[in-house]
């Protein structure tokens, strides 16, 4: 209470040692060479197409979460059962099986990481290696298993359990409070009010060159087309919001400078990852020789050709 008391005191209490060691964790720049390191090995590896699927690009949000999934459920179900009698068998093949299925979530988890800003790196690396120990853990259990030393691998998986346990909650942390993986042009539906707004003449903008303006409170990339059109798009990168506008323009698509992700300039579609998400799209039209622009919601997105568009 304050000096009349009649109004409470605002306490002093802020984040608590968990949080304020995971913050202190995305500050702390000891790892950064090493994240280097990995990233640039990670970026390496010849995947192809294949490293789209791993980010999720087809499923429209991360595929990572998904995959995870399988080996925790498994590990989690192995668990119950070593805790009842007569259950060793079924115990034995879920703890394989969760080991097999970690193989695939772990590749999408480090494809996603490769591609994350220095302070989600940093909290995804200790996520990393927390789910690397609890894999070593229940490889180890696996084997104590097979030599049928049964406490030992009852042990071992219970461990791995609590260690996976701890990693997910830093992986829970790095989604949604560091929100990697989230889809950072969603908000524009929600900013950008109906109907056609102003974007200046069109003689303003440069002939198929990349330029910002502003719409509603919003950041907007504009590619003049031509005499009497242009495209427009959410300046900001679905997958880490990286500024458009200062990107490639090629082959009617934009690459986002920082992570290389692809956007159809027609309509936002992502042709290429890492984004999993397309960018928000307008609808343009020039009236008296200046540019306006209105938001194109998710169902009408496609309207021009009456299909979904390829994935390429």
């Amino acid at each position: 209470m304050d000096t009349y008391g009649m109004t409470p005191t605002v306490g002093a209490a802020g984040p608590g040692p968990l949080l304020a060691a995971v913050e202190r964790l995305e500050q702390s720049p000891q790892a950064d060479a090493l994240i280097g390191l990995i990233r640039r090995a990670v970026r390496a590896v010849p995947l192809g197409p294949a490293r789209d699927l791993l980010h999720g690009r087809p499923l429209g949000h991360p595929a990572h979460p998904l995959l995870v999934q399988i080996p925790l459920g498994t590990w989690l179900s192995a668990a119950v059962l070593d805790l009842g009698p007569g259950r060793c068998r079924a115990a034995h093949v879920l703890v394989g099986t969760g080991l097999l299925a970690a193989a695939p979530a772990a590749a999408a988890g480090w494809a996603d990481w490769a591609e994350l800003p220095p302070e989600q790196a940093r909290t995804g690396l200790v996520h990393a290696l927390g789910n690397t120990a609890a894999v070593a853990l229940y490889a180890g259990s696996f084997l104590a298993r097979t030599r049928g030393r049964t406490l030992r691998g009852k042990a071992l998986a219970m461990a791995g359990l609590a260690t996976a346990g701890a990693a997910g909650a830093l992986g829970g942390h790095l989604a949604y409070r560091q929100a990697a993986g989230a889809n950072h042009a969603e908000h524009v539906s929600h900013l950008v009010s109906d109907g056609w707004h102003p974007l200046g003449a069109l003689t303003d903008y440069p002939l198929g060159r990349a330029a910002r303006a502003r719409l509603d409170g919003v950041d907007v990339l504009v590619v003049r087309q031509g005499e009497d059109s242009a495209h427009v798009l959410a300046d900001r990168c679905a997958h880490m919001a990286g500024p458009l506008a200062e990107g490639e323009i090629a082959d009617g698509c934009v690459r986002c400078p920082w992570h290389g992700s692809r956007f159809r300039l027609s309509d936002g579609w992502n042709v290429e990852g890492p984004a999993t998400a397309p960018q928000p799209a307008f609808d343009t039209r020039v009236v008296d020789g200046r540019l306006e622009a209105r938001l194109r919601h998710g169902h009408e997105r496609h309207r021009h050709d009456g299909q979904r568009p390829s994935a390429a």
